[in-house]
């Protein structure tokens, strides 16, 4: 069975998940909170592709072949969608009220999938009234670059919904990590651990930020450094998923001072073109 897949939030996460997964070949319905939020979505999609196009990466009439296995919708007109993925902020409150609300009209076989990076599911599973058949589909961007998927089943999960999550995985050319639910997941909390002690060391004057990642990088292969891809994942986000897993796992996650001190003064990484390191305005 091929996945129509819609995806809830024309944001970074979704819009990303959806221009590979056009490039794919699957059939993509990108959902906003209104049309044109929706449509202001499938306009970035065909500027990413026209981008490619004038690059040489795709063929010069791939991005109207793409564009057309694109549809906008809105929240409860699922048309011929059968697999929705979730792709808004990090919030749990804001999360747990969006599949509440959806819950209204979600039909019973919809494959539902929530993009989390580290919060639990089986809580928004409970709020959507789909207990055993939510899991978490943790993506990485670029997803086009990124290709695996923490495929996170919370405690009595439905078998079924498992293989179909699998099947979207391999449909999607990704590496299906599965893990089990928590607060965290894995992926969020190895990169956590890393992140927060190379801000430690930072913190304490044991070497620059650039020799921090490099060591990293060169010394172990990695292809961003704990520094940059803080920046990159958004300071407060770190902060609140530091939080987070402190609260459950105790004092090994506890946020140093350097990463408050950013977030209280708005220095939230590349987003905001200061974070641990500093960004010419072209980047931010």
């Amino acid at each position: 069975m091929t996945e129509v897949l819609g995806i809830l939030g024309p944001g970074v996460l979704g819009l990303s998940l959806a221009q590979w997964a056009a490039e794919q070949g699957l059939e993509v319905r990108l959902i906003g909170r209104d049309l044109p939020h929706a449509e202001r979505g499938l306009t970035e999609l065909a500027r990413r592709w026209e981008l490619l196009a004038t690059k040489g990466k795709i063929r010069s009439d791939a991005p109207k072949a793409l564009l057309g296995r694109v549809r906008a919708l809105v929240p409860h007109h699922w048309a011929d969608c059968s697999a929705l993925l979730e792709a808004i902020p990090e919030q749990p409150e804001l999360k747990a009220r969006i599949w509440e609300d959806l819950s209204r009209t979600l039909p019973p076989e919809m494959l539902c999938l929530t993009g989390s990076s580290a919060l639990p599911v089986g809580p928004l599973a409970q709020a959507a009234e789909r207990s055993g058949h939510l899991l978490g589909f943790h993506l990485f961007v670029p997803v086009r670059s990124m290709r695996i998927v923490e495929l996170v089943v919370p405690p009595g999960s439905s078998a079924v919904a498992i293989e179909r999550a699998q099947n979207l995985g391999a449909a999607l050319g990704l590496r299906v990590a599965k893990v089990r639910d928590g607060i965290g997941y894995a992926a969020a909390r190895m990169s956590l651990a890393l992140g927060l002690e190379a801000m430690r060391l930072l913190e304490e004057g044991v070497a620059s930020a650039e020799d921090l990642d490099a060591l990293m990088k060169l010394g172990y292969g990695h292809p961003r450094g704990p520094i940059e891809l803080s920046d990159q994942v958004g300071l407060d986000l770190r902060l609140n998923i530091a939080n987070r897993l402190r609260e459950a796992y105790g004092e090994r996650f506890q946020a140093p001072p350097l990463l408050m001190d950013c977030v209280s003064h708005g220095h939230l990484g590349l987003k905001s073109g200061q974070g641990l390191l500093q960004y010419p305005p072209e980047k931010a």
